[in-house]
């Protein structure tokens, strides 16, 4: 049974007083995993490209730990609002196009220390994406994901479920005092994914040999891979 999808009256009673307990302590799943990024990072980080940058919150965390940030986003107003906010940044361009579009500029092949992908894969077709990023990653470079999946398997259900009954506590932890108004903000593109997290090890393991996927709380899944090489130093 899925969770998300069920017409079963208990299920769905229970879903929304798990929904109403998180609107009272939100907690944003993606902004939970810059720390992960962060920590992922290549050191130095001269360069990194974030892909589906959306209104550019891990552009501004990653403005502190790179020479140079690259934000694209095939959304006009994402890309709007991003470009918006870093105007004054000579550290940090915003683009609005997708990756397909990034990977066709022959100057950017293997330019990018690291690139992030965060809640954006599941938008893009899951082959095509994966070999842009590998392009377009210097060698030695690291391909940094956190996205969602299909909940297909009896342990993807399970996970959900898991994720589902913990989201609210984890809410609690991080933000103990309750919520009464949200902050109106320029909503972002959502999108279901299409593929699962074993479609995602299958296809990874093929085009990115070595890459790491875990499944993560906040219903999530990461994916970690290091191009094979070394850069090297010049000067």
């Amino acid at each position: 049974m899925n969770i998300r999808t069920t017409a079963n009256p208990l299920v769905r009673w229970i879903g929304r007083r798990l929904e109403q307990l998180n609107a009272r302590h939100p907690w944003s799943h993606n902004h939970h995993f810059h720390p992960w990024i962060l920590r992922a990072l290549p050191t130095p980080a001269g360069r990194v490209l974030d892909v589906g940058c959306g209104r550019g919150d891990l552009i501004a965390t990653l403005a502190g730990h790179a020479g140079r940030v690259d934000g694209i986003d095939p959304d006009q107003e994402m890309a709007y609002v991003s470009a918006s906010r870093f105007r004054e940044e000579p550290r940090v361009q915003v683009w609005r196009r997708s990756l397909a579009e990034h990977v066709g500029e022959p100057e950017l092949l293997g330019a990018y220390d690291a690139i992030t992908m965060v809640a954006s894969l599941h938008h893009m077709d899951l082959d095509e994406a994966l070999t842009d990023a590998r392009a377009l990653l210097r060698p030695g470079g690291r391909l940094l994901v956190v996205t969602l999946t299909d909940p297909v398997s009896t342990l993807d259900q399970i996970w959900d479920v898991t994720n589902a009954l913990t989201n609210p506590l984890i809410g609690v932890v991080k933000h103990p005092r309750p919520v009464r108004e949200t902050p109106a903000e320029v909503p972002i593109p959502v999108q279901d994914p299409d593929w699962s997290i074993a479609e995602l090890r299958e296809r990874a393991g093929i085009i990115l040999p070595g890459a790491v996927t875990r499944r993560r709380e906040g219903f999530r899944a990461t994916l970690r891979w290091q191009k094979p090489g070394t850069v090297l130093e010049t000067g």
